[in-house]
C-alpha cells in the first residue's frame, strides 16, 4: 500500500502536532507501510524536514516554493492539479492541518488533533480559524477516513462535524523512547514543570496563582515556545522557551511534579511524556484529558488555583505510588500501535 503522506508541518520546531506526524509515519512505516513523505515547503523545510524524519525509511519528496503557505492554500482551494502530478499513483493520501490537495484516486485521509477552532474561536487566532474551518469543511465532505488522537475527539468529530462514525478511528500518540525514567536528569534546585506554548488555553496563569499559594523553595519552570494573544502574568515562574526534545527529557526527569493545567486539549502527549520520564503528574480535570491521565495522574479544577496547589501537594506526597502507576499506563501506548490502527482503517476503507 503506497502512502502518500503530508509532512509539511514539520518545517516548523515541533510542538504537539509535528511530534504526532512524526511518530504516527515512523509507526506507519514500522507497521509495513510504504510511505512517500511529501511537502510544498520553504527553504528553512527542505533542512528541518529531512532532519525531524531522521532514521525513517521514507521517500521524501520535497518542493521549495517561494511563499509556501500561500501555494499549499491556492492548491487546496483550486483543487488542481491532483498530487499523483508529483507523487505518481498512490493508493491513500494522508494531508494534515496545513492543506487540503485534490487527488485523483484512492483512499483519502486526515487527521484532526482538536475542534478548537470550531469550539473556542476566542483561543485560536484568526488565521488559525479559518485554515482549519476550511479544513474541517473539507474533510467532512470527502474524507473516507478521519482520524483522530483521543476518543474524546472522535466523538467531537462525529458530533459537531456530522461525520458517520465508521468513517472516524481514534489512534492515540506516544511518548518517543527518549522519554524514560533513567537517563540524565537536569541538574538544578528542585523544581515544578510544565510545557506548553504560552497562549491562553494552556492557563499558565492559573498555575502560577496556585504555585503562590504554595510558598514552599521550589521553582516553577515554564517550557515552550512564545504563543500568542494577551499573555498571563507569569511572575515568579522561570521561562525557558522553546527547548529541544534532549533537554525535554532531561527536564522531566529532574522535576519534582509535573503539572498540565490545560483547559482542553485533543489528547494532552506531554502528560504520556511527563509518566514515561517518571515524574508524578498533576493534570486538568477536563475530559479531554482522561485518555493520556488514566488513573494515573492527581486531577484538578483548571480554573481553582487552590485545587491545583492541593493537587501538587498531593502528588508530592504520594510520588512513589504515582511513579509506578504513571509507567504503567505511559507503557501502554506505542507508534507502532498507532500505525496498525492507520494502516487497518485505509484497507478497510478500499474494502468499501
Amino acid at each position: 500500500m503506497r502512502i502518500a503522506f503530508d509532512v509539511s508541518p514539520l518545517s516548523h520546531p515541533r510542538t504537539g502536532v509535528g511530534n504526532y506526524i512524526r511518530g504516527s509515519l515512523a509507526g506507519l512505516v514500522e507497521a509495513g507501510g510504504e510511505v512517500v513523505a511529501f511537502a510544498p515547503t520553504s527553504p528553512r523545510g527542505l533542512k528541518a524536514i529531512p532532519a525531524a524524519l531522521e532514521g525513517i525509511p521514507v521517500d521524501l519528496r520535497l518542493r521549495v516554493l517561494p511563499f509556501a503557505h500561500f501555494w499549499r492554500q491556492g492548491w487546496s482551494r483550486l483543487g488542481r492539479p491532483p498530487v499523483e502530478r508529483f507523487l505518481g499513483s498512490i493508493d491513500v493520501l494522508q494531508f494534515s492541518d496545513w492543506m487540503y490537495p485534490p487527488q485523483r484516486a484512492g483512499v483519502r485521509a486526515t487527521m484532526i488533533h482538536d475542534l478548537v477552532p470550531l469550539r473556542f474561536p476566542e483561543w485560536a487566532q484568526g488565521r488559525t480559524v479559518r485554515m482549519h474551518s476550511a479544513k474541517y469543511r473539507n474533510a467532512a465532505a470527502t474524507c473516507d477516513v478521519i482520524f483522530t488522537n483521543s476518543e474524546f475527539t472522535r466523538r467531537e468529530v462525529v458530533e459537531l462535524l456530522g461525520v458517520p462514525g465508521e468513517r472516524v478511528h481514534a489512534a492515540p500518540p506516544a511518548p518517543e523512547p527518549r522519554f524514560r525514567p533513567d537517563r540524565p536528569r537536569e541538574e538544578r534546585d528542585p523544581y515544578l514543570l510544565t510545557v506548553a506554548t504560552l497562549e491562553p488555553r494552556k492557563n499558565l496563569g492559573t498555575l502560577v496563582e496556585a504555585y503562590r499559594l504554595l510558598g514552599d523553595e521550589r521553582a516553577l519552570v515554564v517550557a515552550g515556545g512564545e504563543g500568542w494573544g494577551e499573555q498571563a502574568e507569569l511572575g515568579g515562574a522561570e521561562l525557558l522557551g522553546f527547548v529541544d526534545d534532549d533537554r525535554l527529557a532531561r527536564l522531566y526527569r529532574g522535576a519534582d511534579v509535573f503539572v498540565y493545567p490545560s483547559r482542553f486539549e485533543g489528547f494532552g502527549i506531554p502528560i504520556l511524556e511527563a509518566m514515561a520520564s517518571g515524574v508524578p503528574v498533576v493534570a486538568s480535570s477536563h475530559e479531554s484529558l482522561d485518555e493520556a491521565c488514566g488513573d494515573a495522574a492527581v486531577r484538578a479544577d483548571p480554573d481553582s488555583p487552590e485545587a491545583i496547589a492541593a493537587a501538587i501537594e498531593q502528588a508530592l506526597g504520594e510520588r512513589e505510588d504515582l511513579v509506578r502507576r504513571g509507567l504503567a499506563h505511559a507503557a501502554r501506548f506505542s507508534w507502532a500501535a498507532t500505525g496498525r490502527i492507520m494502516l487497518r482503517a485505509y484497507a478497510d476503507a478500499r474494502r468499501t
